[in-house]
């Protein structure tokens, strides 16, 4: 069920809004705006339907037994041997990303990112090398959403790099989703660009998704949406539940990345449940709840899992909105572990851990989510809110004048409510008041919308919810 325009008499607080000036070619504020504007734009793009159905499980299982068949994926296993170790496993990955980019007519770039590097885990000077297929997009190329899966492996040892690790769920599952996407993506064409990353060193200490970052900062993107996938096959969980439809969506509330000066303004004005990685969370749950049967969205509201990290993190330490996608069941016998059975407990992770059709369906989440917001018009920059002591609220944002954006929508819900509850679309403005609405009550949000249907992850006001802010020197570590 999707999230629609609250009907603007049966809500009581709705007394009267007013249209506040245009950044675009409008009337004189005192004018009304032509019928035409007062038409929101349907909440449907058809074209999702069709993609939220297209990954193909049978595929996904292949990749996952070619990945597991490397024997082991450890960052400091072999870089040079052609069948065995990190190094075969990455080769095959660019392989494949290069054939579906035959497939679409060279539609992917295929490029290596990484860098020599040592600490705790990689006692010596070792390549990290990232697998990235870029699928720039026709209108908007500098604006990326991102989905990435982890090439490496491990075992119980987080040194050993030459037992078996086969890697089936944790994370050859995150990898296989990835191509998978990209085979079902690249048939169609997108405003934004879309980069599909297969990413190393997680398990040595995120050094992988570090380096992207730092490539996606050097390169100027516009990072708008990081869907880190760890770990999205397994429906048994060690609690005794077996569940294939339901997953869990993890999320910063508090950006890492804020400084004291922004820390400061956040806690007189709110947010903390707000950063612009909550709101893609939200996001992605509304298009699953509009596009996908039976998988149920949990949005947890926490960076990850209780004192454990993954791939999103060095993301939004970069400052990019992140977001951690997984099953909701983890099984730990599958995890990190020797391959052996023990007290009549089989331990590791092989493949037979694995539900092919469960790792196809959050695919599709991911691919109908990156289409989504390819297809959508960029969120809105410089949101501001104002009020203070009034019976009206005022939200005011930067008018993107490209030809793709129908209009703004607002979206408001009160401050103890976990997700959006009303909305209303207030046309192609670049503010908006809500008379009769005290700002103190509700917290509130914009977001842009396309003619195709498409809407951005909602914006919440300031620092706190921008999903483009650059990175100062005096950011939290």
């Amino acid at each position: 069920m999707t999230m629609k325009a609250t009907p603007y008499l049966k809500l009581p607080l709705l007394l009267l809004a007013t249209m506040t000036a245009s950044s675009f070619a409008a009337p004189p504020a005192a004018t009304p705006l032509n019928a035409a504007s007062y038409t929101a734009p349907s909440e449907e793009d058809l074209r999702l339907y069709d993609i939220a159905s297209a990954p193909q499980a049978s595929r996904i299982l292949k990749d996952i037994q070619t990945l597991v068949d490397f024997g082991t994926r450890h960052t400091l296993s072999s870089q040079t041997d052609p069948q065995q170790g990190i190094g075969a496993a990455r080769n095959w990955i660019k392989a494949e990303f290069e054939r579906i980019s035959a497939d679409c007519g060279h539609c992917l770039e295929v490029i290596e990112v990484g860098a020599t590097v040592s600490g705790k885990r990689i006692p010596n000077p070792t390549k990290v090398v990232n697998i990235i297929a870029i699928q720039k997009g026709t209108l908007d190329p500098n604006r990326v959403v991102m989905m990435s899966g982890d090439i490496d492996s491990r075992v119980s040892d987080v040194m050993d790099a030459t037992s078996v690790a086969p890697g089936a769920n944790d994370n050859a599952s995150g990898v296989a989703g990835t191509l998978e996407a990209a085979r079902v993506l690249s048939q169609y064409q997108f405003g934004g660009t879309i980069v599909y990353a297969a990413l190393s060193g997680e398990e040595q200490g995120l050094y992988g998704g570090a380096g992207l970052a730092d490539f996606a900062k050097k390169q100027g993107w516009q990072v708008e949406a990081v869907l880190n996938n760890d770990m999205i096959g397994n429906i048994a969980g060690i609690n005794g539940v077996v569940s294939n439809h339901t997953v869990r969506i993890f999320s910063e509330g508090v950006r890492i990345a804020e400084t004291e000066k922004e820390a400061k303004e956040r806690y007189f004005s709110g947010g903390e449940n707000d950063s612009a990685s909550r709101n893609l969370a939200r996001h992605i749950k509304q298009l699953a709840d509009q596009y996908m049967t039976n998988l149920d969205v949990q949005l947890i509201y926490r960076l990850d899992r209780f004192g454990r990290g993954g791939h999103h993190l060095p993301f939004n330490k970069a400052g990019y909105p992140a977001v951690r996608i997984m099953e909701t069941n983890e099984n730990y016998h599958r995890q990190h572990q020797d391959i052996r059975v023990e007290d009549g407990i089989a331990y590791g992770d092989v493949i037979e851990g694995v539900d092919e059709v469960y790792a196809a369906k959050l695919t599709a989440l991911n691919a109908i989510s990156l289409a989504a917001m390819a297809w959508a018009p960029a969120p809105p920059t410089q949101v501001a809110i104002t009020g203070q002591v009034s019976a009206d609220t005022n939200i005011s944002w930067q008018a993107n004048p490209t030809a793709e954006v129908a209009g703004y929508r607002i979206y408001w819900r009160k401050t103890t409510e976990p997700e959006w509850t009303h909305s209303r679309f207030v046309g192609k403005v670049n503010s908006f008041t809500l008379s009769n609405m005290v700002i103190d009550n509700y917290l509130y949000g914009v977001a842009a919308v396309g003619y195709n249907g498409n809407t951005s992850p909602v914006v919440f006001p300031g620092a706190a919810g921008a999903f483009f802010h650059p990175v100062t020197e005096n950011a939290k570590p």
